[in-house]
Parts: C-alpha cells; sequence; structure tokens
C-alpha cells in the first residue's frame, strides 16, 4: 500500500521524462553499422562486395611496426659552411709559401683539399655502420640526400692525404713535412650539425605514417556467407566500417534514426526507474535526493557524448567511478551499486568498445564500494587510486589479450588515461561538499563527525545539561536500534537524537532530568507557565541549531520530536485545578508533524525512553505495556498522520524498543549477605 502511494506521486513521472527528453536530443545523431562480427567467428550474412572504393586500414601492430622502423632511421641534418673551404685553403698556401714547401706537394695537398671540402667534412660520425646511411646537407638554400660514406670526416682526411703524399711522392718524410706545416690544422668541418632540425625531421618522419595500405574497389569480394572471419577479414571489415561511417553515416530515415534512439533512451531511463524502485523506493520520496540521482545521470550522460564526439579514446579518461563516492555519501551502498550499473549502459550503447568500458568502470566502481569505506580519511584515499588503477588495467590487459597475438599493441596513451581516471576519482570526491549546499543533502561522512561526543555543541550540551546529555545518547541508541529494524537510515536518526534536546541548555533546571538535589523548578509556576519554559526548548534548540550551522535535517528532528502534542502532566494539573480542558492552546507544542520514518522513530524513541525512566519494576509485561500506551497514545492524537510509514513498521518499532529497555533494565543480582559466626573461637 505505501509503495502504490509513493508510485502516484506524478512529479517522479515528470523528472524521468525531462531526463528521457535531454538525452534524445544529446544523442550522437549516428546510426550503427549494420553488421555485427567477430574474429573467429563464421560470417552470418550474405556474401558482402564492397558496395564503394575504401582504403585498407593499417592494424595497430603494423603502424607500431612502421614507426619503430622510422625511429630507427635517424637522418642528420647538416648545413654547409662554403666561407670555410676558402679560409682553409688560403691559410695553407701562405703557410706553405712561407716555409718552402715543394709546389708540387703544396699543389696536390690544395686540390685534394678542394675536393674534398666539396663534398663535405664532419668532425666525425658514430661508430654505427654507415655504408646504408645518408645525411641530408642544406646548400645554396636547397637540401638533399647524401650518402654518409660519400662525406669526409676530419681523421680521414688527414688519413686520406697523409696516405697520397706518400704515394705521390716516395722521398718524402710524412713526419717531418707535417711537423712544418701541421696539416691537420687545414681540416676544419666544413657541415655543421643542426641538432635542432634533425630532432624536428626525425619527429615528422615517426608521426607521419600512412594509416593505409591498399585499396578495395566496389564490386570486389569481402567476405562470403558461412565464411570464417580471418584477422585479415576482419581488418577489410574495419576498414570498410570506418569509411562507410565516414562517407555515409546514417543512410535511413530521419524518423527511424529518431525512433531507434527514443526506444534505447527511453529502456535505459525505464530500467533506471525500476532499479531505484527495488534498490530503494525511499528515493522517490525525497525530491531533492531523487533530482540528485538524475543530475549526476545527465552528468555522465553528456560527458560520454561530448568525449565520444571530440575522440572515443577520451572514454578511457572519464571516471564514471565518482558516481559511486557522491551517491554512497547520501545513499545506503545497498543501493548504490545497481544504479551505478545503469548509469554506465549509454557508455555501452554509445561507444564501439562499450562492452570493454563498461566492464573497466563496473569494476572500478565495485571496488571503490569495497575499499572506500576502509580508506577514507587523509592520505590513507590514495590508496584507493591503486587498487582502482591495479583493477581497471587487468580488465583493460584482459580485453587486450583476447585479440589475436600477432596484432596485440598496447597502446600507452590508454594506460596513461587510465591513470588520470583512477586519480580523478578521488582528486574530484571533494565535489561531493558542493552537492550538499546545493541539494541541501546531509553526507554520511559529516553525519559521522556530528556523532562525535566531542565536538563543542555536545560537550557544552554534556556540560550544561549531563541529565538531558544522558537521555539523548539513550534516545539514540534506541532510535538507532530500531531503525535498522526498518531499513530507515541508522545513522541519520542517531544524529537527529543527540541534537533533538539542545534547546534544554537555555533553561537546565526546567527539566527534572536535570535538576539538583532540592530544587524544584516549578513548585512556584502555575501549569501554563510551566508548560511555556516546557515548550519554549523546542525554538530555543532550532535557535541554537542555526548558530551553530547544522543542517536543516537536523533542524527538523528538533521541530518533530513532539510535534503537536500536549505536555500532558501540567495539562492535566491545570484541569484538575479547575481549568478548562477545552483551552489546549498553551500546553501544546507549536511543532511540526514528523514526516519521514526516522523522525517517527525519533518521536517515539524520546517519549518511550522518557517514560521508561518512572517505572516501578521492569518486568516483560510493565515494559510492553509502557511502549503500547505511549505509541497507541501518538496514534490516537494524530500526530503520525502525515508520515511515510506503514503500520506494520510502527509494530516493528515497537517490537525493537521492548526488546532494547527489556535489555537496559533487565534484573540484577542480589548478592546474599555473609553471615559472621560470632561464637568462633579465635584464640589458637
Amino acid at each position: 500500500m505505501e509503495d502504490k502511494r509513493i508510485l502516484k506521486n506524478y512529479r517522479i513521472y515528470i523528472l524521468f521524462a525531462i531526463l528521457a527528453a535531454a538525452m534524445i536530443v544529446l544523442y550522437p545523431q549516428e546510426g550503427k553499422f549494420q553488421y555485427e562480427y567477430q574474429k573467429g567467428r563464421p560470417w552470418i550474412y550474405e556474401t558482402l562486395l564492397s558496395p564503394i572504393d575504401f582504403p585498407i586500414l593499417k592494424t595497430d601492430s603494423e603502424m607500431l611496426r612502421e614507426k619503430e622502423a622510422k625511429a630507427s632511421q635517424v637522418i642528420d641534418y647538416y648545413t654547409y659552411n662554403s666561407g670555410v673551404e676558402s679560409s682553409a685553403i688560403s691559410g695553407f698556401n701562405k703557410l706553405a709559401i712561407s716555409r718552402n714547401v715543394d709546389a708540387g706537394i703544396s699543389l696536390s695537398i690544395t686540390e685534394h683539399l678542394s675536393e674534398i671540402y666539396a663534398k663535405g667534412i664532419v668532425s666525425s660520425f658514430s661508430e654505427d655502420d654507415i655504408s646504408d646511411k645518408v645525411i641530408l646537407v642544406k646548400k645554396n638554400k636547397r637540401v638533399e640526400e647524401v650518402p654518409a660514406a660519400e662525406v669526409y670526416t676530419v681523421n680521414s682526411t688527414y688519413n686520406f692525404l697523409k696516405e697520397d703524399i706518400a704515394y705521390s711522392f716516395p722521398g718524402v718524410n710524412i713526419d717531418s713535412l707535417d711537423q712544418i706545416i701541421n696539416l691537420k690544422s687545414f681540416i676544419i668541418p666544413n657541415l655543421i650539425y643542426d641538432e635542432s632540425t634533425s630532432q624536428l625531421l626525425h619527429k615528422e618522419a615517426v608521426d607521419y605514417i600512412s594509416p593505409t595500405k591498399g585499396v578495395v574497389y566496389a564490386g570486389q569480394l569481402i567476405v562470403s556467407k558461412g565464411e570464417l572471419v580471418t584477422a585479415d577479414i576482419a581488418q577489410l571489415l574495419d576498414s570498410f566500417k570506418a569509411e562507410y561511417k565516414l562517407s555515409f553515416g546514417y543512410t535511413g530515415s530521419q524518423f527511424s534514426l529518431i525512433s531507434g534512439h527514443v526506444v534505447i533512451v527511453s529502456a535505459i531511463v525505464a530500467l533506471l526507474f525500476i532499479t531505484i524502485l527495488f534498490a530503494n523506493i525511499q528515493i522517490f520520496t525525497n525530491r531533492r535526493k531523487l533530482i540528485f540521482i538524475l543530475m549526476l545521470f545527465l552528468i555522465s550522460y553528456l560527458f560520454t557524448v561530448f568525449l565520444y564526439d571530440i575522440n572515443p579514446q577520451l572514454l578511457y579518461l572519464f571516471p564514471y567511478a565518482t558516481f559511486v563516492l557522491y551517491t554512497i555519501s547520501f545513499f545506503k551502498s545497498s543501493s548504490v551499486f545497481p544504479i551505478y550499473l545503469i548509469t554506465l549502459l549509454p557508455v555501452m550503447v554509445i561507444a564501439d568498445n562499450g562492452v570493454e568500458l563498461f566492464m573497466i568502470n563496473s569494476v572500478a566502481g565495485a571496488i571503490l564500494l569495497l575499499t572506500f569505506s576502509r580508506f577514507s580519511r587523509g592520505w590513507m584515499q590514495f590508496l584507493n587510486v591503486a587498487f582502482v588503477y591495479a583493477g581497471v588495467l587487468a580488465v583493460y590487459i584482459s580485453f587486450k589479450l583476447c585479440t589475436s597475438v600477432d596484432q596485440l599493441v598496447w597502446q600507452k596513451m590508454d594506460f596513461f588515461y587510465l591513470a588520470i581516471n583512477a586519480v580523478s576519482v578521488i582528486v574530484l570526491y571533494p565535489f561531493v561538499y558542493l552537492f550538499e549546499k546545493i541539494f541541501a543533502l546531509v553526507s554520511y561522512s559529516r553525519l559521522w563527525e556530528m556523532t562525535d561526543t566531542n565536538n563543542p555543541l555536545l560537550q557544552e550540551l554534556a556540560h550544561k545539561t549531563p541529565g538531558t546529555f544522558q537521555h539523548s545518547i539513550q534516545v539514540a541508541n534506541l532510535a538507532e536500534n530500531a531503525a535498522r529494524e526498518i531499513g530507515a537510515d541508522s545513522m541519520l536518526v542517531r544524529v537527529g537524537a543527540m541534537y533533538h534536546d539542545i534547546g534544554k541548555m537555555d533553561n537546565p533546571m526546567c527539566f527534572i532530568e536535570n535538576q539538583a538535589p532540592g530544587v524544584e523548578y516549578h513548585k512556584d509556576l502555575s501549569p501554563m507557565e510551566s508548560a511555556r519554559d516546557i515548550i519554549r526548548h523546542v525554538d530555543d534548540g532550532v535557535a541554537l541549531a542555526k548558530k551553530f550551522n547544522l543542517p536543516d535535517v537536523v533542524i527538523d528532528f528538533i521541530k518533530s520530536h513532539h510535534g503537536r502534542s500536549q505536555t500532558l502532566y501540567f495539562y492535566n494539573k491545570y484541569c484538575n485545578e479547575g481549568g478548562d480542558p477545552q483551552n489546549k492552546a498553551p500546553f501544546t507544542y507549536d511543532g511540526i508533524l514528523p514526516e519521514t520514518k526516522e523522525q517517527v522513530i525519533l518521536m517515539m524513541a524520546d517519549a518511550v525512553e522518557a517514560a521508561s525512566r518512572s517505572l516501578k519494576s521492569y518486568t516483560t509485561e510493565s515494559i510492553s505495556t509502557l511502549v503500547d500506551n505511549i505509541l497507541s497514545s501518538r496514534l490516537s492524537d494524530s500526530q503520525l498522520i502525515n508520515a511515510d510509514i506503514s503500520i506494520k513498521d510502527v509494530n516493528t518499532v515497537k517490537e525493537s524498543f521492548k526488546k532494547y529497555i527489556s535489555q537496559i533494565y533487565h534484573s540484577r543480582i542480589v548478592y546474599p549477605k555473609r553471615k559472621i559466626n560470632h561464637n568462633r573461637n579465635y584464640e589458637k
């Protein structure tokens, strides 16, 4: 009955309709390739002849091999310096004349130097084999490829000149001649190595590799019906698919395309609705939480479409698993993962490698659910990065291993993107506090901090009103236990219980649990005055909560924990003293009626805990009667008419209270007194 009432709220369907409409508008306007195929499986369609000319794309492994080959072919770039030759030869001739060098020898050296300088001299070459090596030489504004073997080095020029002189002039002492003319000083490199240009040309050569190898012409056979799809055929099909999508895109009618998108999106949105319905239907009762879920879903969808449009490879980068951290901050963990899996469905549908991306991000989300609760403080949060990265990397590598071994290529950029993905999951987590503000939600981390009795407000409560503080702790335990029994938010109700009576700090002695022995605060007050002071603690509590910036959801507990009930003790006293029974207003709390399960539990726990202190004997019967009477009175005076709780849940809460109170106030063992024998003789 309760579920039916929730589902009658038309606003829920409006929100889902808005989500679906936005997704349809943003859906990529392209159709799907009409053939599905897999390597190692037979071709199940009719024989396929190419309807168009298309280039054959190289595989990743072929591209990688070509890049490696290009990388090994480093071509050095040199600039020819024409001024070196004339300077060197002129200097040699002057020295030869001044040192009376034989004219024949001088002329031979000059001619050879001129020839060598024309071909070019470098300082040296590496020790690699240069027989097949070429270099680029810029000479007279023209760049030419020159075999490295035709170019001289300083040492090879020096050795050549010495050998030629020894051969042409046998009677000359080469060493003596060299001491006179210092031959090596005139051998100066005129090919200057340009390192920056060499690196640039090398990079361009590696980067610019043709992605195609050959052409398939229209009418040419691609694959026959029943033929096994080999690696070569799959390469042809991949090439045909890429060219078909580029040249033709979607060839059907626009109406058919949009209709298909509408059905796909509607199915995804319907799955999201059904998942929330069965995982945590209470989300439908909280409009802010529902809008928060749908907003996260739409953001995930927007980034999927946006990144797919730019470059599908960027989808490895987006941290979908952050959705898990955002939702687990505000919702029960049992409902987070099913909703998260539905959030990943658009990735699977839109991307060509959707199954791989779905698995990668599913594993990332599952790992976070397991690890984040244990490593969520300080630097330990970044341990989650290591766990997530290891998990997604394992899935990514597994998919790669499922390809043919000869085509197995590790995309370094994918590893980098997955690393950014894992880091971003934790880096983006602080946005949860922004969502707290925007949607007026309270995260579990903040609730956990608020339960710390060392925080200033609770410390002040314990100091000023020790009796109220102990009462609040007992109510918190009682309410938390009951909330677990009916599937309510146990952490939230505990926080509400710990702060529900903070207003009593403004007038501690007004409340019996804080009165010192001999103090009778209400002795000289009329019933109306006493009721006024008692009732005021709700408004005082709200003011104090706002002063300490407590969340609205906690303030609602303060407002609703007495609802619109009466201070029966002083109302009955007023009536017994001759007052008008119809004059209930001065004795009625001006609060709000509880609406959520958690608010109902707190109202009942507060009343039961306070009343249980007045029992003279804590038997099973007396406790049961007390709980039944208090909860029946709350039902009879219409305190729960706005509450989102079933009679079944109320009865479950009753039994939880009875069990818990019985355990607290169980019977104690009466210790027997020791008998003393006065007649015992102590003399030795």
